[in-house]
């Protein structure tokens, strides 16, 4: 009996042993994945729910179920917290499909950065930072280089992937392209307020490669 209650401990810490294994995915630091994603996922959530002023390391800590130690290990302040949830988020869903079309891949990415803006918890996030970053230049800046320029690389995805097919002049200025097609979304979204529904980014579609097909009808006379 003994030593089948041995074998017993001995199995169940294996299994303990390598849940733990699991749940750490291999950090080496021995930190927990699922706490941090906790603590991201809480974030958001106390963020929609109560705004950026009302969000504070201790609600964070109560929501994502971890202690305030936990979470200062891998985080200063709450905005640090809020902005790598939202570029988590970014990452996932912002970045532009292939279908080798550059008409699909750029209606589909537009639409879906659209919605992400507007009707996303990562949208909501997206304007508390960029409202914070007005009356704190150290972090806009750090705004700037970890979102900002990459959302941009990723924007100019569908008209470089174009180029190479060959639908696009290998000269197109793409930063300046990008500019025009993402710029109107942005400016509806955190000014005026209007409508970016899928006729409008269709329309910024429409409008881009009308203006090229036209431009390269010239050329070619």
């Amino acid at each position: 009996m003994k030593a089948d209650m041995d074998r017993g401990n001995t199995v169940a810490e294996g299994a303990g042993a390598d849940r733990t294994a699991r749940q750490h995915h291999g950090n080496r630091h021995g930190r927990s994945e699922a706490a941090r994603q906790a603590v991201l996922e809480a974030a958001d959530g106390l963020l929609v729910e109560k705004g950026f002023s009302g969000v504070t390391i201790e609600g964070i800590a109560t929501s994502a179920g971890v202690a305030k130690q936990t979470i200062y290990r891998w985080w200063k302040t709450k905005t640090d917290i809020l902005l790598d949830a939202f570029l988590l988020d970014a990452t996932e869903a912002l970045t532009p499909p292939d279908h080798g079309d550059l008409a699909s891949d750029l209606g589909a990415h537009l639409h879906q950065l659209a919605q992400f803006l507007t009707r996303s918890d990562a949208g909501a996030v997206f304007t508390a930072l960029l409202g914070h970053a007005q009356h704190d230049p150290a972090f806009a800046a750090v705004l700037r280089a970890r979102y900002l320029d990459e959302q941009r690389r990723r924007d100019r995805l569908p008209l470089e992937n174009a180029v190479r097919r060959g639908e696009l002049p290998a000269d197109v200025d793409t930063v300046a392209e990008v500019d025009q097609l993402v710029g109107p979304i942005y400016h509806r979204v955190l000014v005026t307020g209007d409508p970016v529904d899928r006729a409008f980014t269709d329309l910024l579609v429409d409008n881009f490669l009308r203006r090229h097909l036209i431009r390269q009808a010239g050329g070619n006379r």
